[in-house]
């Protein structure tokens, strides 16, 4: 057995909720990502709401429940898991408050009931393909 670490004690990825800001709980995120030295970075390209043939699903809810599946098969893929997620970027076509009321539901959907990363969500007028309303990208830590 190898002696322990300082390093080896501390978790990569330690997610909190400030006290004087406001609860972001309900809108599936967090306010501070803290990556602990020594850990590798994953970056995931921004992900759709594509099958894995290419479909694109026809509405806003199931792009958003196609998308965060596709992120955690792009994690799963590098051995790492949605409570490995530091940072999400969602970008939403025409956004609006009842979008956001879609999207926090299937976060909760996607990461159970751990803490949610830090988030930005953008507005956009259009992603890449035509009839594409929801686009996330993520950043993940690993142990090195």
């Amino acid at each position: 057995m190898g002696q322990s670490t300082e390093s080896s004690k501390t978790p990569p990825l330690v997610l909190t909720n400030p006290k004087g800001l406001f609860d972001p709980a309900p809108y599936g995120f967090s306010h501070v990502a803290q990556v602990a030295a020594g850990t590798r970075l994953i970056y995931l390209a921004g992900q759709g709401g594509e099958r894995e043939s290419g479909a694109l699903e026809p509405d806003f809810r199931l792009q958003v429940r196609q998308a965060l599946q596709n992120v955690r098969t792009a994690l799963a893929s590098v051995g790492a898991g949605v409570g490995d997620v530091a940072k999400l970027t969602m970008l939403v076509v025409d956004h609006t408050e009842e979008k956001l009321r879609i999207i926090g539901p299937e976060l909760d959907a996607a990461w159970g009931d751990g803490m949610k990363p830090t988030c930005t969500l953008i507005p956009v007028p259009r992603l890449a393909l035509d009839g594409m309303l929801f686009e996330v990208e993520a950043v993940a830590v690993l142990r090195t």
